[in-house]
Formats: structure tokens, sequence, C-alpha cells
């Protein structure tokens, strides 16, 4: 038999937890334990990896990384995986964003995968410009490293509603970053390299969202953003069998996104 030509299902999950300390007394490793995943991408770990106790480095049955930003309590992000990974890779090898703690790239042989923190361009138009240079390292870097070679998967908190459908009030917030026009299309832009938004192509119906302001109560009216992305390169996006938001998930201001994939 060729192994080679052996397929498998792997199920992946991303997860904004808002700071994994935080989330530990919430329930996440009961919430981890149920999610049964091959690989669990955790972005806004807000913790640098000797702040973490052993129960959060130490999962068993699982290798993790952990990529934190270099000021303390913001950003990071971390990969746990009982895949063997060929290759990790942490940021995008340029300090003006790495210091930030934003990327782990994973190389898991039949396909890469990218765990993304997206920069919020909330803190005005210097940030937003950040926010799309950022955009354009990493893809030129996934489309420089990979593009022809091996499919690739970027997830996490892209920071961006792609579209009105997207968002519980896109009117009101047209001038909101999160939703201005040069960051939607910029979600068009990583579609036209030739990413598919997975999500979308399974759940075509509007009113379901991963992200809901804390202070407002936004949850309990569910007054949402969808900002947290699979976005799966199209020579692998017909192996995915399914893309699910996980919105009685608690614990954070944004809720898990699963995907599941045989390849």
């Amino acid at each position: 038999m060729n192994r080679l030509a052996q397929t498998k299902t792997y199920k992946i999950v991303t997860w904004n937890v808002n700071g994994i300390r935080a989330s530990l007394r919430k329930g996440f490793l009961d919430w981890f334990a149920a999610a049964d995943a091959d690989v669990v991408c955790v972005q806004e770990i807000k913790a640098l990896e000797e702040q973490l106790p052993a129960e959060l480095k130490e999962i068993n049955g699982y290798t993790s990384y952990f990529f934190s930003a270099k000021r303390k309590g913001y950003s990071g992000v971390a990969t746990y995986t009982r895949i063997k990974a060929a290759e990790t890779l942490f940021g995008i090898d340029n300090e003006h964003y790495d210091h930030e703690g934003r990327l782990i790239l994973s190389d898991f042989g039949k396909f890469v995968l990218a765990n993304v923190y997206f920069p919020n361009g909330g803190r005005g138009p210097e940030r937003v410009k950040y926010k799309l240079d950022f955009y354009n390292e990493l893809f030129f870097l996934l489309q420089k490293k990979y593009s022809g070679r091996k499919g690739v998967i970027v997830t996490g908190d892209f920071n961006t509603a792609h579209k009105e459908i997207d968002l519980a009030r896109p009117k009101e917030n047209k001038k909101t970053s999160g939703f201005l026009p040069e960051e939607r299309a910029w979600i068009d832009k990583i579609i036209n390299l030739g990413y598919a938004d997975i999500y979308r192509k399974f759940h075509p119906e509007p009113g379901r969202y991963t992200y809901w302001d804390v202070f407002t109560r936004a949850r309990e009216r569910n007054v949402g953003w969808r900002i947290d992305y699979f976005m799966v390169s199209e020579d692998i996006a017909g192996n995915v069998i399914s893309c699910e938001i996980n919105d009685g998930v608690q614990g954070s201001d944004h809720c898990p996104v699963t995907l599941e994939i045989k390849i």
C-alpha cells in the first residue's frame, strides 16, 4: 500500500481567548478536552511563555508552541498540536511586526497552517496602515514559500468583517476599523490570491458571529461580528468537510471556529 496516498481527517480549532490565563479560570482545559482537536490555534494569549502554568504548557498528547509579544499582557499566539510538524516558524522574519507575537506557522507535510492574530486598526489611521502592511507581508511570505507546492490554511482573528452579512450593524460601522473599505478590500485580495473563506462556502446564511463587545453585553442580543476565519487555499478547499462557528462556547469575547478537512 502506498502510505503517501492515504488520507486522514484532521480537526482544527481556532479561538481568540482574550487572555489564556483568564480562560484557564473559565474552563479552558475542559473545553480543550471536549474539543478533541488535532490542532488548537489560540490567539491573544496575553502572556509570556514563562508566565504560564504547566497545565497550559503541557497538555497530554499535545506539543505546544508559544509566540508572545515582547510587551507583557498583549497579543501573542499559541498552537497545540498532536500532529508532528516538519517545521515550525515564529513570525514573518520582520521585527517591525514580530515583536507583537502574531504568527506561528506549522508545516504538517500535507498542508501548512498559519495561526495568526492580525492587528486591530482601532487606534487610528497609522494602526490601520500597520494592519494592512502586516496582511501584505504575511501573504507575500505564504505565496513565496508555498504557492503551487503545498496547501495552506490561514486561521485566526482577522479583525475584519468582510461583507455586510458578517456583522449585525453594517451601516453603523462603515467608518469603524474592522469594517473600513480598505480593510474589506484586503479580504477580497486574499480571496483573489486563491483562498476560500471556507465558512461562507458552507454557511451563506446571516446571523452567525464570532465576536461580541463585552461592555455593551452585545452577546446577549447577538449584535456581533464574524472576524475569525479559516482561509483555505483553493487547491485543498475541496477537501474541507465542515466548518462551524461554536457560538455556544463561553469564556471570551470571541468564540471558537472548527474546521474538518480530509487530506
